[in-house]
């Protein structure tokens, strides 16, 4: 359904509603089995076991809107359940009965997955939604490690290439840094604002979110300051990117 990720749609909450706007009659079964790809290549996780109940129509680019039931003998394994399944097309809608013996339970989580917890800053790489969410909900590994540093970080515009390097150093290091810019999209950049006032504010779920060098927070205003000099040179990103100066 569009370019969101089944992913951040499902740890917002908005799954169901989602998965039930369809493009074609997709579910003329009496159930569906939910299994959204996971960022490692062939691990699936369980969102549901739905009883379909009817279709409808809608208007738009999905004209048909099911109404379905999620399986409460099923709910506890809900987004705790991984499996393994090598899909062997594209193609989005299979026949469950076809391929149950191609699916091999991965793991069963201890608990329900929301967020995904903090995986060292070389492996930071979040999407604005996936951004908003940890902000929204103060998720104490996240918030944890990016407070505890200041650095210099990226933010990558995944619609156009270009990069914009920033850095923070005060006493909430990253972590402030970075609810500035989950609130607004633009944390205060001149060019990121131009670039939302002329594009809309839709246009920011096209950030990426990383960290390119962290600081010990004893380090000084200065020192942080010529390091992110140095990658905005490295990176070119005043140049072709985002940074005015």
């Amino acid at each position: 359904n569009g370019k969101e990720d089944p992913l951040d749609v499902y740890l917002e909450g908005g799954f169901d509603e989602w998965q039930s706007l369809q493009r074609q009659q997709n579910f003329s079964r009496d159930f569906v089995v939910a299994l959204i790809a996971m960022s490692e290549t062939d691990l699936w996780l369980f969102a549901g076991l739905h009883t379909v109940l009817e279709v409808g129509s809608t208007t738009g680019h999905h004209p048909f809107r099911y109404r379905t039931e999620r399986r409460p003998d099923c709910e506890e394994l809900d987004g705790r359940l991984v499996v393994r399944f090598s899909r062997p097309s594209r193609q989005s809608y299979l026949l469950a009965e076809k391929w149950t013996s191609d699916l091999q339970v991965h793991e069963i989580r201890p608990r329900k997955l929301e967020v995904a917890e903090f995986p060292g800053y070389p492996s930071v790489l979040l999407t604005k939604r996936q951004l908003d969410l940890i902000v929204e909900r103060r998720v104490p590994s996240w918030k944890s490690a990016l407070s505890a540093v200041g650095g210099v970080y990226l933010i990558a515009d995944a619609e156009t290439g270009k990069l914009y390097v920033g850095s923070a150093a005060g006493d909430e290091g990253l972590w402030d840094r970075w609810c500035a810019y989950s609130k607004t999209g633009h944390g205060g950049n001149r060019d990121l604002r131009n670039l939302l006032r002329d594009n809309g504010n839709d246009y920011m779920q096209h950030f990426r979110f990383g960290v390119l060098e962290i600081a010990d927070r004893r380090a000084g205003p200065d020192d942080i300051l010529r390091r992110e000099s140095h990658w905005k040179e490295l990176l070119q990103s005043r140049a072709h990117g985002y940074n005015a100066n």
